[in-house]
């Protein structure tokens, strides 16, 4: 039985929190009602923190991570490890390796992985800036710290012998991870000793 409301400004609001990864109705009204129940100047604070930034948020020149700035904080630290680049799938697995404290070089976000069931090719993703950042020169080594799925390791491939050409070490993290496991969550501890134990990638 569909769920009756009360208010058709409240009906809106469920459903637009209803488009949310993981929020169903019920919880979706639930955050409704906790926002009703605060003040206005708190919900204005909420919906501009929100829509600032999306208007504002950037993508870093460098590695395409988010950034508030048109080089993020990691690629313009000095104490970075500028010759080693960790080549990852996408924001969150950033965060997850930046957790870990294990890797101390810089990043490359693919924002995605090669997927033909999903529409997703190469071209649609990261891969020929990061041979250019290779090319460039400075780059001792690439890590590809993607996902030990059949569409993490399709990319690996692709990857691997597009950089091939160019000479430098490529190595992947090691399978600490089991296979079909998401990069996001992989408790910091295995994902840190993954790094650390990476070996040199084999076609």
């Amino acid at each position: 039985m569909e769920q009756q409301y009360p208010s058709l400004l409240l009906e809106k609001a469920v459903n637009e929190f209803a488009k949310l990864p993981g929020i169903g109705r019920k919880t979706a009204l639930r955050l409704v009602l906790f926002l009703l129940r605060q003040s206005n100047e708190e919900v204005e604070g909420f919906a501009q923190a929100v829509s600032t930034m999306k208007r504002e948020i950037k993508h870093c020149k460098v590695c395409h991570n988010i950034s508030d700035t048109e080089i993020c904080p990691i690629c313009a630290d000095s104490h970075r490890d500028g010759s080693t680049i960790c080549v990852v799938e996408n924001i969150q697995d950033v965060m997850a390796v930046e957790n870990t404290q294990q890797f101390h070089g810089l990043y490359h976000v693919l924002g995605g992985i090669i997927s033909p069931m999903d529409g997703i090719g190469p071209a649609d993703l990261e891969i020929d800036s990061l041979v250019q950042r290779v090319e460039e020169g400075g780059i001792n080594e690439v890590i590809l710290a993607l996902s030990s799925t059949m569409e993490g390791d399709t990319t690996n491939f692709y990857i691997s012998r597009k950089l091939q050409p160019t000479g430098v070490n490529v190595s992947v993290i090691a399978r600490g991870i089991s296979v079909g496991d998401e990069l996001e969550y992989t408790d910091e501890v295995t994902l840190g000793r993954s790094i650390l134990n990476r070996t040199p990638f084999q076609n």
